[in-house]
């Protein structure tokens, strides 16, 4: 059975950074890009970035770009999500998710596995 399973979230506030970790099992990890979203309270989950299989080729979204930092160790199955200059609007639970796909998307509905979240609070 696959599963992702995210920990490192927490209540923070505005400023502060957090480093979240997603790890893999069930899976040939390293076949997988692995990419991470979040869902604000009263909003649709969203996309915040991804990583290849490889570790290489990184991408965020707009809004979190240059504050993130997605990376990933194949050997431990995990992939991480270093958030720094955090600010309330990051308020959401983070989950992380794997996808077959060689390139970047966006789209929730390319990604095969799922973990059930870890919440990110960002006070003012």
């Amino acid at each position: 059975q696959v599963q992702l399973v995210e920990s490192g979230g927490g209540l923070v506030q505005a400023g502060d950074s957090l480093r979240l970790s997603c790890a893999a099992s069930g899976l040939t990890f390293s076949g997988y890009r692995m990419g991470w979203f979040r869902q604000a309270p009263g909003k649709e989950r969203e996309f915040v970035g991804d990583i290849s299989q490889s570790g290489g080729e990184p991408y965020y979204i707009d809004s979190v770009k240059g504050r993130f930092t997605i990376s990933r160790d194949n050997a431990k199955n995990t992939v991480y999500l270093e958030m720094n200059r955090l600010k309330p609007e990051d308020t959401g639970v983070y989950s992380c998710a794997a996808t077959r796909y060689r390139y970047s998307t966006t789209f929730q509905y390319n990604y095969d596995y799922w973990g059930q979240g870890t919440q990110v609070t960002v006070s003012s």
